[in-house]
């Protein structure tokens, strides 16, 4: 996008003119407290003076890891009772499908059309957008796709299916929801034949929708979580949450299942936990929703054919990815930041940090229009 970074705070990002633009996409969903929350900046200074890398993650007990997972799992229901902190989300989801294929001895994954889980061999492997893929075939064998949010075809998953990988909301396939009856399907199905549910929150975690987690929004719990993005407080951090008995299997046969030597670095878990604790015991959570609301009643215009939202995650669908290009370049032209969808080009994406306030929506929202306006 060509924009030159001087610093960020808030809401905001400035380049070196001083210009400022209002951020609406959050670095794609990762700064959900904002740009520079003295807080986490606190916490990161505290952790520089203890100490950096010490040690292959696992190796060396570290306070500030403890701290980070009890934290987090303390939040969790049960089964979801063990974090192993990793460098990124799609070293989550790689991690993910490895432990899956670990306990259930089965090799064959299955995802889900308009998926997206990351940009690595195992994690493309399961992504749906087969103009990313094609450069880089041959990838994972013995993957499956079947369509989302289709309860019918759930009876794909079998015996033979090692792990079932879905975001529970998609994400770059343009904020797709599915049903509570889907999920609850999908859930019993995986139970019925031994398979394991994979859930990949890495963008709709930490608040993004409403709730801390978005499969709280469905009342069905993963036997895997997957995290990412906002995780880290804008520090690059990811992690895979399972059972004690599941992680157990990655410490023999062989020793070592996943090996991480910048996983769980000790600055990104102080930034981690520090964005935890705000979020966790903060109000923010209870005003999503209703900024969300705000949002898309303000964004009522007639070129905006759809709005599809979950808190504050918003795919604005177009007519064509033409009008969305215009739109994301004349919203910047104007200081406002939007952003597209790889795999859905006819809508662009709105995910702002969850602190913005009331004023800054209605500033953001008439921005919008105006743009659209002069279309």
């Amino acid at each position: 996008m060509g924009i030159d970074v001087d610093r960020a705070e808030g809401i905001y990002i400035y380049v070196k003119n001083d210009k400022k633009y209002l951020d609406l996409i959050s670095g794609i969903a990762v700064s959900n407290l904002g740009h520079n929350h003295p807080k986490i900046k606190e916490a990161i200074k505290q952790q520089v003076d203890q100490h950096l890398h010490v040690m292959v993650y696992g190796e060396y007990k570290q306070s500030i890891q403890n701290k980070l997972a009890e934290k987090l799992c303390g939040l969790l229901p049960n089964g979801l009772d063990v974090l192993y902190p990793v460098n990124s989300g799609t070293e989550a989801n790689e991690a993910a499908l490895k432990l899956a294929k670990r306990v259930t001895g089965r090799t064959e994954l299955i995802s889900f059309k308009g998926a997206y889980h990351g940009s690595t061999h195992g994690s493309l492997s399961v992504s749906g957008n087969e103009e990313k893929k094609s450069a880089f075939e041959p990838l994972l064998p013995d993957v499956r796709f079947i369509d989302f949010n289709i309860v019918e075809q759930l009876n794909t998953i079998s015996t033979k299916t090692a792990a079932v990988i879905i975001e529970p909301i998609q994400g770059d396939a343009g904020v797709r929801i599915p049903s509570n009856e889907f999920m609850q399907a999908l859930r019993n199905r995986c139970d019925e034949v031994g398979t394991l549910l994979i859930f990949d929150e890495i963008q709709t975690g930490f608040g993004r929708t409403g709730k801390l987690f978005a499969f709280e929004h469905f009342n069905v719990v993963p036997d895997i979580l997957t995290i990412g993005k906002a995780f880290g407080g804008g520090m690059p951090i990811g992690g895979f949450v399972s059972s004690k008995e599941n992680m157990e299997q990655l410490t023999h046969s062989p020793k070592l299942g996943h090996i991480t030597t910048f996983g769980g670095h000790p600055v990104c878990c102080a930034a981690a936990l520090a964005s935890l604790e705000i979020i966790a015991n903060d109000s923010l959570l209870e005003q999503v929703e209703a900024k969300g609301q705000l949002f898309e009643e303000l964004l009522q215009h007639a070129l905006i054919k759809e709005i599809r939202r979950k808190g504050l995650f918003f795919a604005i669908e177009m007519d064509n990815a033409d009008i969305v290009q215009k739109v994301v370049e004349g919203c910047k032209e104007r200081g406002v930041l939007t952003f597209w969808f790889l795999s859905n080009p006819q809508s662009f994406r709105i995910a702002p940090p969850l602190i913005i306030s009331q004023e800054e929506i209605e500033i953001a929202c008439k921005t919008i229009c105006a743009v659209m306006d002069d279309i």
